[in-house]
């Protein structure tokens, strides 16, 4: 295996993607030309899966094992079109007067998309539920379940993608796409790294917001989520940003910033009557998002871990020395609590084990508890902890103990599943468009397969 590293966009290199996996030329073309060209629907762990349509009265089964629940935990399913997971929860709880704590989700699903998966409400009624009424979002109860919803209970997503704007012949995509396909079941799967939307695509600010809180300068996260612009942003936004980064004027920035920005509108209500308390400020965002900022700096470390790995030609799907790797569930979902690093006396054992899909190689998701791996691997990653100037013990916020991260490993590969597409025109543009069909366990990202089927020159125009 030979990583690509030229002609990757400069966004990706911002997000610690360097390089592609696969050789073959990218078929180019747009995403998301029109909201419901990328559907997402969950799957869970037991089969269940969250549809866009409706379906027919009776025909949901139980999920979850719902026999002689408490009537505590409401399981329904969430459709949404064109909304953030986050923002879709706290509207959701703002429509039934509860603390969005109370909703749990099994995972953030695409922003830019129509999505479906389930959540569970604590203490709601299924009539409470169905009198919600939110433009683009549609809550639809199942029934009660024994425990509230977690990652744990995620399988994995369920994607449907057209992707339109193509340029090329029939025969030219035909054979584009089986070569990529075929490159990356060579390797043993798609690369995994962690994808655009979780840095934000258009503003990718929440990685070097993370930097900062590991880095204990609160003052300095909260200036880069409030002023750092972004050119594919609204202009008014563009400006009360630059505004603010020259003048410090958070009672000003309170009355100027526009409502859409509303998470930057909570810090900065705060900060306007507490002019230097900028913990206090981070503390007013939710939870989730107060989160995400640093695992996203967790997931930044990690790309660059990976990118370093295929740049030096280390193949992913064999170990070496000093390696970490993981069990495999027979459902194929890594079990990552499962792990050993890898010493001389069982290289050759385990490389038949990764051959034969009981293992899977992995990378660290650095923190308090996580150490870098040895070896070669080991000597990429500690080199990037040490131009980032961060060690693992940096994990700790002090300020805010509760979003300290203890790291653990996520699997350098997964697999792409029930893969299918079809080529089909659009006559009225005399365009080909390419529908595609596939299935990526929890935590992956349907991008990062995407990115290296169409190659794009630029991810703004293509959509990402």
């Amino acid at each position: 295996m030979s990583g690509i590293s030229v002609h990757v966009p400069k966004l990706e290199t911002e997000l610690g993607i360097d390089v592609y996996s696969t050789h073959s030329r990218g078929i180019g073309g747009i995403l998301r030309k029109e909201i419901e060209s990328f559907i997402v629907e969950e799957v869970l762990v037991d089969g269940s899966k969250a549809t866009i349509a409706r379906p027919a009265d009776g025909a949901i089964s139980a999920v979850l094992d719902s026999s002689n629940s408490a009537r505590r935990y409401l399981l329904c399913v969430l459709v949404k079109r064109d909304w953030d997971t986050i923002r879709a929860i706290r509207a959701l709880a703002d429509g039934l007067k509860i603390d969005s704590r109370k909703i749990k989700t099994a995972g953030i699903k695409d922003a830019k998309a129509v999505t479906a998966q389930y959540i569970t409400i604590e203490d709601a009624s299924p009539e409470d539920v169905q009198q919600i009424q939110i433009k683009d979002l549609d809550v639809r109860p199942i029934g009660y379940v024994h425990s509230e919803l977690s990652s744990y209970f995620l399988f994995g997503n369920s994607f449907h993608i057209v992707i339109s704007g193509l340029q090329h012949s029939r025969e030219f995509l035909d054979r584009k796409i089986a070569e990529t396909v075929e490159e990356m079941e060579t390797i043993g799967g798609v690369p995994n790294f962690f994808g655009h939307q979780r840095f934000g695509t258009t503003r990718p600010v929440t990685h070097l917001v993370g930097k900062a809180l590991v880095q204990g300068n609160f003052k300095d996260a909260a200036m880069l989520f409030l002023t750092k612009p972004s050119l594919y942003e609204h202009p008014q936004s563009i400006e009360v940003r630059r505004r603010l980064a020259e003048t410090e004027d958070f009672k000003q920035a309170s009355r100027n910033f526009p409502k859409q920005l509303h998470y930057e509108r909570l810090m900065l209500n705060h900060l306007a009557q507490r002019r230097m308390d900028f913990a206090g400020a981070y503390k007013r965002l939710p939870f989730k998002l107060q989160e995400l900022f640093i695992q996203a700096y967790q997931s930044f470390l990690f790309n660059k871990f990976l990118s370093g790995r295929i740049k030096l030609n280390l193949r992913l799907d064999k170990a070496q020395v000093g390696d970490y790797v993981v069990k495999v569930e027979r459902s194929g979902l890594p079990m990552v609590q499962m792990k050993k690093r890898v010493n001389v006396a069982d290289l050759k054992k385990t490389n038949k084990a990764l051959r034969e899909g009981s293992l899977r190689l992995a990378v660290p998701l650095i923190g308090l508890r996580q150490q870098p791996s040895l070896g070669v691997q080991g000597n990429i990653e500690r080199q990037i902890l040490s131009e980032e100037g961060i060690s693992p013990q940096a994990f700790r916020i002090k300020e805010i103990p509760e979003i300290s991260l203890k790291g653990g490993l996520r699997a350098v590969l997964t697999p792409l599943n029930k893969f299918s597409f079809n080529i089909e025109e659009n006559h009225t543009k005399c365009q080909l468009f390419v529908k595609s069909s596939f299935l990526l366990h929890r935590g992956s990202y349907a991008t990062v397969f995407l990115r290296e089927l169409m190659k794009p020159s630029n991810l703004i125009k293509a959509g990402f």
